[in-house]
């Protein structure tokens, strides 16, 4: 093994907004990208008031009454916005043990009678009655939004961390904008008799992730490449930035996508929550045969740091179907119920015998 980690790089985001800080600020980057996948991101632009705001409003959701959280249930939604029930999911055969709320960034419907199904991912989110969570749906919105805005900003400082203009991921954006998404998700104390798998290991399909682990707990792991488990706690005032397959799979395995989990909090403890937003991409592009063509000292790094190993069995469709496509088929596989309501020819497809009793994300 020529590359390992055992933690994981943190990373000044104010350096990169400093003409004399930045080269190092892109050294680390560099590095991060393409030795660990993982890093977390210090002093970034989003304000502390904001991401407050989003991290007090977890626990209020999944208070709300049972039959407002069916009202905004994510069957409803063609988009698969909404709220997903607890152990919905299996992750590596096991049940996932963990609630959500999914949402997204701003924009309308984009599907016409012929366009393929993956164009009816775009849409509206679901959000819960203002009146029972009053200021939930604009704090979230303003959230997103600044999030949106920190992530493009990572994008571009990553090309330049890589030997590319800033622009160079811009092709493989919506040119009328791109609806990334966001979910809120919660993680129980689990009950005696069930594991403490609150997701299992899996790695992000789209660009970057960026986490914010919104309750003090303990639980996210980034496996290094000697299958190690590599905690990664909570640090207050950072975002979790990860490397999700898209970006691997256009920069040709340069960057790197890491394989991570969630272990659920312990007995005796309280619920542990977070927030991921998942920076998406161009739907209609078949990225694996569409890639970056690299500063040869960038595709060196790749060759030098040696093999590394991966169990990911998922998103080699990159290279042979729209990412749109990717998407639609991970989110059938995923929730099943949403697939037999709006989508049933994908549902028959995959699901001949019925409805399971949990979709399958992994």
């Amino acid at each position: 093994m020529a590359t390992d980690f055992s933690s994981i790089p943190v990373l000044d985001f104010s350096q990169s907004q400093d003409a004399a800080t930045k080269p190092a600020f892109l050294l680390a980057l560099r590095h991060a990208l393409t030795h660990v996948g993982f890093f977390y991101l210090a002093h970034h632009s989003v304000p502390p008031e904001l991401v407050a705001a989003a991290a007090a409003f977890c626990p209020e959701f999944f208070a709300l009454p049972d039959a407002e959280k069916e009202r905004v249930r994510m069957a409803h939604s063609p988009h698969f916005f909404g709220y997903s029930r607890l152990g919905a999911e299996l992750t590596k055969g096991a049940v996932d043990q963990r609630e959500q709320f999914d949402f997204g960034t701003s924009t309308g419907p984009r599907w016409a009678e012929g366009d393929p199904d993956w164009m009816r991912l775009w849409g509206p989110s679901q959000w819960p009655e203002e009146h029972l969570l009053p200021g939930f749906r604009d704090t979230f919105v303003r959230y997103a939004a600044a999030l949106q805005a920190l992530s493009g900003a990572l994008l571009a400082l990553a090309a330049e961390a890589l030997g590319l203009p800033r622009d160079a991921f811009a092709r493989f954006f919506e040119t009328d904008g791109n609806q990334d998404r966001l979910k809120v998700v919660k993680y129980p104390v689990p009950a005696d008799d069930a594991s403490r798998q609150g997701v299992g290991p899996h790695y992000d399909g789209g660009f970057l992730t960026l986490l914010l682990q919104a309750s003090p707990h303990r639980g996210l792991q980034v496996q290094n490449f000697a299958g190690e488990w590599i905690d990664a706690p909570p640090m207050p005032g950072t975002f979790v930035v990860n490397i999700g397959k898209a970006l691997e799979t256009i920069t040709q395995g340069v960057a790197i996508a890491t394989s991570h989990r969630v272990l659920s909090p312990e007995k005796g403890s309280t619920p542990r929550y977070s927030i991921p937003f998942f920076q998406m991409i161009r739907r209609d592009r078949i990225i694996g045969q569409e890639v970056l063509e690299l500063p040869p000292e960038i595709l060196k790094i790749k060759e030098s740091r040696g093999q590394l190993g991966s169990d990911s069995v998922n998103y080699a469709e990159y290279h042979e179907v729209p990412a749109g496509m990717v998407a639609l088929v991970s989110r059938i596989k995923s929730h099943p119920d949403v697939a037999q309501q709006h989508y049933p020819e994908h549902f028959q497809q995959f699901f001949p015998d019925g409805l399971p009793a949990h979709g399958i994300a992994y």
